[in-house]
């Protein structure tokens, strides 16, 4: 079993306290981060620091002209005066998505850096850049860039992050029409089951994520100026990414949700206008395609990041900054990772504690605040792009809702670790029938 890669000789227990015995889903001992941002900051080179709106440019171009490139050749050649098979043209024509969808996740991965304002110094180019990009790939700049700020500002928080929150016991049992105590009783999730809720995910995981915020918190009572009240997660629950409303916004975000809105409204348009020219069959080709395979791959990337046996969550009374940044994985993706993907699958670490570092800084920095991390930098690089494949599957089977561990003591009990019943890695906690209200009330009940 290939296992992520926890480096650096073990810390002393954080601040003092006696959290336990700590164990991770592989059965790893953990002990509390107890470095601080300054820390991490510090050890940084001042170049890393850097950024050129420039060189940012200059990534814009390559990736378009990538894309326009591969259109024109397909285009021109793959037609019956050149290839009279259909059916090669047909598979030709599936190699075409699989690759327009790889270089347009690259102008994703550079508007994401836009929102984060790594572009350039400026903040009128960033998010004028970003705006375009995204609209262009249908995705709400604005809208995605204010949700994603919170989920930075809350990574590895059990009631405020905003991206791949894993279940906590009571919410799977629930899920499972299961008590708390039957889960540590119940048979091995069949191999099927898991093959689905994956290509599922994979399918319609982000278009959920936009349309119902799937994977985010659902706490949305407590947005201070009392927009989520009655509202929650899933169909009709008023909580999405194109409603000023939304309990994720507030009312100062009003015009920017509005304006992503429009990119995504003038999207529509062109696209329609190429239907209606060129055909839907064409449209469905040329765009959609590449645009199904572009969120397979960031949905992925960021499941990938945030999903693994040895990462730990935590409550507000032990979560910190430092502490939520250290729960993500580098993991290594080769030549389409480090290249076409400009580095978010290799360097993300470095990224929740230092989002302004451009890109092509984040390999330096990386190997500068391992030193720091110790034994809290988690990487993920057996056998390259495969591992990196291989990992959606293993953290499906290995990550199913996260728990105390059994050796917890005092505020250890308020950091969580994946379980699953599936007979891999530590075994979930047994629980007597008198201590599931005792648990229900240390996992507040949230609305499924």
């Amino acid at each position: 079993m290939d296992h992520t890669t926890v480096k650096g000789a073990s810390s002393a227990p954080a601040v003092g306290h006696d959290f336990g015995q700590l164990l991770d889903t592989y059965g790893q001992e953990f002990q509390v981060p107890d470095f601080t941002i300054k820390q991490i900051r510090d050890a940084i080179p001042a170049h890393c620091f850097d950024r050129s709106a420039i060189r940012g440019y200059s990534y814009v171009a390559r990736d378009i002209l990538l894309l326009a490139l591969t259109f024109y050749l397909f285009h021109t050649y793959n037609t019956p005066t050149h290839i009279p098979s259909s059916l090669i043209r047909f598979g030709l024509w599936n190699i075409y998505g699989f690759v327009q969808g790889l270089f347009a996740t690259g102008l994703w991965v550079i508007a994401h850096e836009c929102g984060h304002q790594s572009f350039s110094t400026s903040k009128i180019v960033n998010d004028t850049t970003g705006w375009f990009l995204h609209s262009a790939l249908l995705v709400p700049y604005f809208s995605w860039k204010i949700s994603h700020g919170k989920h930075h500002k809350s990574t590895g928080h059990m009631e405020r992050d905003m991206v791949f929150l894993p279940k906590t016991r009571e919410i799977y049992a629930s899920r499972m029409r299961r008590q708390l105590h039957e889960i540590s009783e119940m048979t091995e999730e069949a191999p099927f089951v898991t093959a689905l809720v994956l290509i599922g995910r994979q399918l319609i995981g982000w278009p959920l994520y936009l349309l119902q915020n799937n994977t985010g918190h659902n706490y949305h009572e407590r947005q201070s100026e009392g927009r989520g009240k009655g509202k929650y997660n899933g169909p009709g629950g008023g909580v999405n990414h194109f409603n000023p409303s939304s309990p994720l916004y507030d009312a100062k975000d009003a015009k920017y949700i509005a304006l992503s809105d429009l990119g995504l409204g003038l999207t529509a348009m062109v696209l329609y206008e190429v239907a209606q020219t060129y055909g839907w069959k064409n449209l469905f080709i040329w765009y959609i395609v590449p645009y199904l395979w572009v969120n397979h791959w960031l949905v992925a990337i960021t499941f990938l990041q945030h999903t693994d046996p040895t990462i730990p969550h935590y409550g507000s009374e032990t979560w910190t900054f430092a502490r939520g940044a250290a729960t993500t994985v580098d993991r290594e993706f080769g030549f389409i990772g480090r290249s076409l993907f400009h580095g978010i699958i290799e360097t993300h670490v470095l990224h929740h504690f230092v989002s302004t570092i451009p890109f092509y800084h984040a390999d330096e920095a990386t190997e500068a605040i391992k030193p720091v991390m110790g034994q809290h930098y988690r990487s993920q690089t057996e056998g390259g792009s495969m591992g990196f494949l291989k990992g959606l599957w293993r953290s499906s089977r290995w990550c199913q809702w996260v728990e105390s561990s059994e050796g917890a003591k005092g505020l250890g009990k308020d950091i969580v670790f994946y379980r699953n019943r599936n007979g891999l890695g530590v075994k979930p906690l047994k629980m007597e029938k008198d201590t599931r209200q005792r648990e229900k009330n240390r996992h507040k009940t949230i609305r499924l």
